[in-house]
């Protein structure tokens, strides 16, 4: 099963792509074309197609491919944003109703696996959120205090799952844990049996306004009432990309020569924190954790935040494998919360979900209640809490977005010495950078056989400068998240258009 880096994650172990019953365009109007083959575009499709409404998922290249293909998979009633964070920002009303929309979305995640009968490792487990030092404490003591006036089950306790000392602990019950891959692709194909029609390796490239609207993609042209871009952050410029920053989290599956795995979830306090579960894929236990996380592409050496994380459990745990690790992007919100909702600067036909932090399995969930209510009956109890529009609109907005929506970094078209070039740049083999040459910059990798790969590094989405990520062996745009293989092609939004490649000639300029 592929996903949008080069390593590996344990959610890919013995799974393969899912083949979809369409592989052609329809002839036919949709109800709903949702944009992304993700966690929230499959329970979106899912629930409408089931609420009467004709859908069409459109994923640019398989499903689960982003973010659902690295995550750590925790399903929480607590987000990063706390309690009394929320509370502060939000008023203690609403503070409850993040509480009612995180259950009512994991009661749906378990609904679904027994409705389905899906086999996806799905359990029940307690979260446990742990302080280290007198500071976190206090901060501890406040999450309680406001966690229960929100309606969570949460008590403190004396003990944790984790052979870590800690100072203060407290236990938020009925949280769960799953194998994402094996859920989605068994949604998948309930929503295909359904009558919903799921197409991959198909790329929405422009709507025009109108109804239905028309979707231009690369296997033709679709029609559709209604548009839901369940991409993790919407393509073209808009409002969003400057509310919802990207961000990069580490993980690894590790196996541990004690057999002393943690039956639970936990954290600890730090900024940024790491988590921790246990997850039995195939009758063989693993220990997952995750952390170091810090902005897209402001890590020079991503490798570093692997071996951190790997350092930091040797320190608590006996490891024995580290069978896999694997990174994950992220769009962490302004305010605290996701934006749900019509898309800022257009009508009510097109709508967005993104902006989940690092609560994406719940916040998928989520989208897809407020999506699937709005569709169906114009409400959602939750959708002024989650309402893009929370974001002041400014004049002619809409204007900008149909602008700039094709924004496309124009290099002079050059052709490059690779003798001269290569002495240049320096590469080791498998390295990328982005060098000065000839007043021109240039994003150049080269590979393990020695080739050459050059590409302007201008961002086609908002003309920011690419840097490479090592780890993952892609292009990555510190702006607003764009990220790009060694060839130049799109592997995960907002840009729409690849990076332009920089010819590579013999001959010397």
């Amino acid at each position: 099963m592929k996903r949008d880096g080069a390593l590996k994650s344990l959610w890919q172990k013995e799974i393969p792509d899912y083949i979809s019953n369409t592989l052609t365009v329809p002839d036919q109007t949709f109800d709903v074309v949702i944009v992304g083959g993700g966690m929230t575009g499959i329970v979106t499709g899912l629930l409408l197609q089931k609420k009467g409404k004709q859908c069409l998922i459109a994923e640019a290249h398989t499903i689960a491919f982003g973010t659902t293909g690295g995550t750590t998979a925790h399903l929480n009633t607590f987000l990063d944003a706390s309690y009394d964070q929320i509370e502060k920002d939000f008023g203690e009303d609403d503070a409850q109703l993040v509480y009612k929309a995180t259950r009512e979305a994991l009661d749906l995640v378990k609904s679904h696996v027994e409705e389905y009968k899906i086999d996806c490792g799905y359990e029940e487990k307690d979260g446990y959120l742990f302080s280290k030092d007198d500071k976190q404490t206090d901060e501890l003591d406040k999450i309680f205090k406001a966690s229960i006036e929100a309606g969570e089950k949460v008590e403190y306790t004396d003990s944790i799952p984790l052979p870590i000392g800690y100072e203060k602990a407290i236990v938020f019950h009925n949280q769960a844990q799953f194998h994402p891959s094996k859920y989605v692709h068994a949604l998948a194909a309930a929503f295909e049996k359904a009558g919903g029609i799921l197409l991959q390796n198909c790329k929405i490239t422009d709507v025009d306004a109108g109804d239905p609207l028309t979707i231009e993609c690369s296997l033709g042209t679709l029609k559709g009432h209604r548009l839901i871009y369940a991409t993790h952050i919407p393509p073209g410029i808009n409002l969003l990309h400057f509310r919802c920053a990207p961000y990069r989290s580490y993980a690894m599956a590790v196996t541990l020569t004690d057999d002393n795995y943690p039956d639970g979830l936990a954290y600890d306090m730090y900024d940024p924190y790491h988590y921790y579960r246990t997850q039995e894929v195939n009758g063989k236990k693993y220990l997952i954790a995750g952390g170091e996380d810090h902005k897209t592409a402001h890590q020079a050496n991503t490798e570093e935040c692997f071996t951190h994380l790997e350092n930091h459990l040797r320190k608590y745990f006996k490891l024995g494998e580290i069978a896999f690790k694997w990174s994950s992007q992220y769009f962490q919100p302004a305010d605290g919360l996701a934006y749900i909702g019509t898309l800022p600067g257009y009508s009510e036909q097109m709508m967005v979900a993104t902006g989940y932090g690092g609560n994406g399995m719940t916040y998928s969930h989520i989208a897809a209640i407020t999506l699937s209510d709005l569709i169906t009956t114009n409400e959602s109890k939750f959708s002024d809490l989650f309402d893009p529009s929370r974001i002041k609109m400014v004049a002619g907005f809409s204007a900008f977005v149909k602008e700039n929506a094709d924004f496309v970094g124009q290099f002079i078209g050059k052709r490059f010495g690779q003798e001269k070039l290569e002495s240049f740049a320096g590469l080791a083999h498998g390295e990328g950078k982005v060098v000065k040459y000839d007043g021109d910059s240039i994003a150049l990798y080269k590979d393990d056989k020695g080739s050459l790969f050059a590409l302007n590094p201008v961002c086609t989405h908002a003309k920011c400068i690419v840097s490479w990520n090592g780890s993952e062996k892609s292009w990555d745009c510190p702006c607003h998240g764009a990220r790009y293989n060694i060839m130049g092609e799109v592997l995960t939004g907002p840009a729409r258009k690849n990076l332009e490649v920089v010819e590579i000639g013999k001959v010397e300029k």
